[in-house]
């Protein structure tokens, strides 16, 4: 399964993406919530172990 990160925020009542993505109907998609100061770094240790995973078939150590 191929996975994508995007940046989002949350307006007071829709979590709106940041960047434009085209979805099909029904698409499942996992959200990620950040909070606090710090998340910044959190959103860059997401995007570098996503990029980890993608490096490395499942049957491979890291």
């Amino acid at each position: 399964m191929k996975t994508v990160s995007v940046t989002a925020h949350f307006d007071s009542e829709h979590i709106q993406l940041d960047e434009p993505l085209d979805f099909a109907l029904d698409t499942k998609l996992m959200v990620t919530v950040l909070s606090g100061q710090d998340t910044e770094r959190e959103s860059w240790l997401q995007f570098f172990l996503q990029g980890l995973a993608r490096a490395y078939a499942d049957d491979e150590k890291l």
